[in-house]
């Protein structure tokens, strides 16, 4: 009698939708957004502490009060907006919401004056980490610009020395020529939301029909955030009513 090799015994069964996923969860965020947002709470806390402390009468309540609203909805705004994508699933971080897409759930992923996500109900869920700039688009377009004009005119010098080395046996293909092609095939420039948004549907598009990809959507309300901050302005009414 042989014994079994239980270096070739069958791997467990993995759960459906685990066995293919290459990587965690990649995310996008708003780099402008995280910066501002340091900085304004930065600013926050240095003025509310320092009214706490050497403020006189209802002044260090008041500065607690604001920074209890302040706080929350600074941090909503700039520091908690985030999109969690991995080959499963789609989960958008928005400001007061935490919203959970199954690929097999959503209907398209749209760019306009906002970049949106559509489920198959018809609902849209905006990306808040993923802002539009016009400014970015509008570089990124330049950008191009600079580089046809410039790829033309290679082409243009490159041409000439071309059909001078066309006598050479074997023939003669100018650096200019492969400058030319390699912008031609880099494509055009794009503003970094714009990429972001065109990764997400291109893994939208390859993964929706799979198994592990199918599933409800999910909406929770961030009440870690709401709470605070209506609790802060709840008590800055009651300050301001005493006077």
């Amino acid at each position: 009698m042989t014994t079994p090799d239980p270096s070739r015994a069958p791997e467990p069964t993995k759960p459906a939708g685990t066995a293919t996923t290459p990587y965690k969860d990649r995310v996008y965020r708003s780099p402008a957004g995280v910066v501002g947002g340091v900085l304004v709470l930065a600013i926050v806390a240095w003025l509310g502490i320092d009214a706490v402390v050497v403020g006189e009468g209802h002044t260090p309540w008041l500065a607690l009060a604001t920074m209890l609203f302040l706080v929350p909805v600074v941090f909503a705004y700039t520091l908690r907006p985030a999109v969690f994508v991995n080959d499963d699933r789609l989960r958008i971080r928005n400001p007061l919401r935490l919203i959970v897409l199954p690929w097999g759930q959503v209907a398209s992923l749209r760019s306009g004056f906002s970049n949106e996500v559509v489920d198959d109900s018809g609902t849209t869920y905006q990306l808040w980490a993923l802002p539009v700039s016009v400014r970015a688009r509008s570089r990124a377009a330049r950008q191009d610009a600079r580089a046809a004009r410039a790829a033309a005119r290679a082409g243009q010098g490159g041409s000439g020395r071309a059909r001078a080395g066309a006598a050479v046996p074997g023939g003669v293909v100018g650096a200019a020529d492969l400058g030319t092609d390699a912008a031609v095939a880099g494509g055009p420039r794009r503003a970094e939301t714009d990429q972001a948004m065109d990764e997400l549907r291109e893994l939208h598009e390859r993964r929706q029909g799979e198994p592990g990809t199918q599933g409800e959507v999910t909406v929770r309300w961030a009440y870690e955030i709401i709470a605070p901050a209506v609790a802060g302005a709840v008590l800055l009414g009651v300050l301001w009513g005493l006077g």
